[in-house]
């Protein structure tokens, strides 16, 4: 019986080794891993689908996040993108750093979207004089770079520097800026270590090298749901958030019936600080007919050159702090 099977199966693949031939042919093309990314222009996220404010005032018209579309480059996607101005070639390592993992990378970008969400209620939360409070500030380590020489991991939560408690990014800063030579008392997964970092020149300053994060628990007067999807992460948001968030606290609506769209990362000050891809989110949101965007002062002459250079119609305006969109909606006719 075995016998029979076995030339059934020899006669079959006689008749049809082409298709076999097609077949792992273009699991090579479509398959093969290459060591780049293709970023390319997005879509916009209203942010009326994110977020969800306790007795808000409704939005006539709407405040947007642009974002990009980045994806593994496979052959057929490298020869596209060549010749298409819109997509661009990345390579792997400056998605994903070769001294971390692609789980240490979401892990990062995941903390940092949750650090801008609560700055963004934070600051909206201020303009529009509405109470709220915050309780347990961390500050965690999200990247460690190469050169750095320490023993700190990604996911430790800096309790205490030289022996000095503390709990904001601001405090660990301060401590860390006191010497050459620093001791850390950390927290991961739930165990507590003794580490120590040294300063190097990094770029021609000297650095311990890492990366922080502070969350804290923003308790807001009135009830606050930011519900972003999982593939969503980063930090770029954060001020179109805010923005958004101010405006449903406040009767005056900002919009005046305009499609806004906008990105930048925001502090627990307001100020608007610089992000990639603004070449790909400013053609992402031309292509979904935005009335303006709003770009961080770190991102202008970027933004500016892709307007020109592409004959874009939109109306790019620079931002530094959210109250330079505060008070351009306001003055906007």
């Amino acid at each position: 019986m075995f016998n029979k099977i076995y030339d059934r199966l020899k006669q079959f693949i006689k008749q049809n080794y082409i298709y076999f031939i097609i077949l792992i042919i273009a699991g090579f093309i479509f398959y093969f891993p290459l060591p780049y990314y293709i970023d390319a222009p997005g879509g916009l996220i209203d942010v009326s689908e994110r977020l969800d404010v306790e007795d808000g005032y409704p939005i006539n018209g709407s405040l947007n996040l642009a974002y990009i579309s980045e994806f593994k480059a496979n052959i057929p996607t490298l020869i596209y993108a060549y010749f298409n101005k819109d997509w661009e070639i990345v390579k792997k390592e400056d998605v994903v750093a070769s001294n971390e993992t692609i789980e240490e990378n979401d892990y990062r970008n995941h903390l940092l979207l949750e650090e801008a969400n609560q700055n963004a209620v934070m600051v909206a939360f201020d303009k529009a004089d509405v109470d709220y409070e915050i309780k347990n500030r961390t500050v965690n380590i999200i990247y460690i770079y190469e050169e750095a020489d320490t023993d700190l991991k990604i996911g430790d939560q800096i309790i205490e520097v030289n022996g000095v408690k503390v709990s904001s990014k601001e405090e660990v800063l301060n401590e860390i800026n006191k010497s050459d030579s620093i001791q850390f008392k950390v927290i991961n997964n739930g165990i507590e270590y003794e580490r120590y970092a040294n300063k190097v020149d990094i770029d021609g300053s000297k650095l311990i090298g890492i990366m922080v994060c502070e969350t804290k628990e923003v308790i807001p007067s009135k009830e606050v749901n930011i519900n972003f999807k999982k593939s969503e992460s980063g930090p770029s948001g954060g001020f179109m958030m805010a923005l958004s968030i101010y405006d449903i606290l406040t009767k005056e609506d900002l919009t005046k019936g305009l499609k806004i769209v906008g990105t930048g990362t925001i502090d627990e000050l307001g100020n608007v600080g610089v992000i990639g891809g603004v070449e790909h989110k400013i053609k992402a949101a031309v292509k979904e007919n935005a009335d303006i965007f709003f770009v961080p002062t770190g991102n202008y002459e970027e933004a500016k050159s892709t307007v020109l250079e592409n004959n874009l119609d939109i109306k790019l305006i620079e931002v530094k702090h959210i109250d330079d969109a505060i008070n351009c909606l306001n003055n906007m006719d």
